[in-house]
């Protein structure tokens, strides 16, 4: 069935569905597992591999390096199905589609074909660039120091989101002058651990825990500028978060909608017989359809932006890079609020469709308000909207790569 016949609107280009075909027997495969391995605790090593096996990590990828070539508003599209399936999943691939982005922008041709070989046989980038407890904004506690037959990386992350499931891990780290580096290692390398410690209430299948660096050999030819990636990183990271919280806000509408469907017992009080029938419960239902529905047509139009960021890149006008990425990040500056509130008040609204069984723990239902709120909490949402008025009232341009830490 198509995105339109869906009722979700049409895809973001006339080859979506082409694209999107190809996958949706897996997502509906990853679909009916979720429930059960969100209440397991179950990590999804066998789902991710089976994205990895079905060319999903490489959708990005140039066709010629075995990839599907999608743009940025196909890929965020694609995002939101499988958020709609199970969004640790998405979480989980966060990172590595952003160095995927980070190398289709890379201005080196070397070391740009070197790493879409490797992705485009499906290889997968995880992210180990946060850091805990007393770290500085301005540089990285991680040291990554010369030596005879190369660099040596030495320190510790966390919130290294789906690094366990990685074949490679991208690592931030200070250089020898204090610069801001960044180095790619295997994630099986000698002195390499990731562990899964990530005790937060939602995402909590995407091993977003710790890794530790000790003394691990570096190739030259993987340590990059951390300061030169791609100019609207920010604003892309970002825009997997709208994504998957657009696809979680269709997984939402589809169980509330199954579960009313389903009901025998209605209530005295009520307006018809059954459940299904019943105009207030049916209200309920449109409502948190409909907060999904604008989440996902939001994200669809902010992905515009990015890619015209991203052609600002590759064309290589320096002031059209600037202005497209200023523009890219006001879009998802001014957006993120509104998405992010759709789905954390639909969350709540959906019970009211329901009855006090919908709060029983097998029901998973209390899942959708976890990961809606905990994609939420990153990158403050406030800040986001004193941004994006200062733009409205001064024209003030938001500000760069952002940082966390002690000032």
């Amino acid at each position: 069935m198509s995105q339109i016949d869906s009722a979700w609107g049409a895809g973001p280009t006339p080859g979506y569905e082409a694209l999107a075909e190809p996958f949706r027997a897996l997502f509906a495969s990853l679909a009916e597992g979720a429930i059960e391995r969100e209440l397991d605790r179950r990590l999804p090593w066998q789902e991710l591999q089976s994205l990895k096996d079905a060319g999903f990590t490489a959708v990005r990828v140039p066709v010629e390096y075995g990839g599907r070539g999608a743009n940025l508003p196909e890929l965020f599209n694609l995002l939101i199905e499988l958020g709609a399936a199970d969004s640790n999943l998405v979480q989980a691939l966060r990172g590595h589609f952003g160095f995927v982005e980070d190398v289709l922008n890379h201005p080196d041709p070397a070391y740009r074909q070197r790493w879409l070989e490797r992705l485009g046989r499906g290889e997968v980038v995880g992210p180990a660039t946060g850091e805990i407890g007393q770290a500085r904004q301005a540089q990285h506690g991680t040291q990554l120091q010369s030596s005879a037959n190369g660099w040596r990386l030495n320190g510790s992350k966390f919130y290294t989101t789906g690094s366990l499931y990685s074949d490679w891990i991208f690592v931030s780290a200070s250089g020898p002058d204090g610069e801001r580096l960044g180095a790619t290692v295997r994630s099986n390398a000698p002195g390499v651990e990731v562990i899964d410690d990530w005790n937060g209430f939602g995402q909590t299948l995407t091993a977003s825990g710790t890794a530790h660096f000790r003394d691990v050999h570096v190739d030259p030819a993987n340590v990059v500028s951390f300061e030169q990636r791609f100019g609207y990183s920010p604003a892309f990271y970002q825009m997997v978060h709208l994504a998957n919280l657009a696809g979680i806000g269709r997984a939402q509408t589809n169980q509330v909608a199954r579960a009313v469907a389903q009901r025998t017992r209605s209530f005295s009080n009520g307006n018809a017989d059954r459940v299904a029938n019943d105009p207030q419960v049916l209200q309920v239902v449109g409502q948190v359809r409909g907060a999904a529905y604008g989440a996902g047509a939001i994200v669809l139009k902010i992905a515009e932006a990015l890619q015209r960021a991203h052609v600002a890149t590759l064309a290589g006008d320096t002031q059209a890079i600037e202005q497209a990425v200023i523009i890219a990040e006001l879009e998802v500056a001014q957006s993120q609020t509104l998405v992010s509130q759709l789905i954390l008040d639909a969350s709540t609204l959906a019970f009211d469709a329901l009855s006090a069984s919908a709060t029983l723990r097998p029901q998973g239902l209390d899942r959708f308000w976890r990961n809606a709120r905990t994609l939420s909490s990153h990158n403050p949402r406030f800040y986001k909207d004193r941004i994006v008025g200062d733009y409205a009232v001064n024209g003030t341009a938001p500000p760069g790569q952002w940082k966390i830490g002690v000032a």
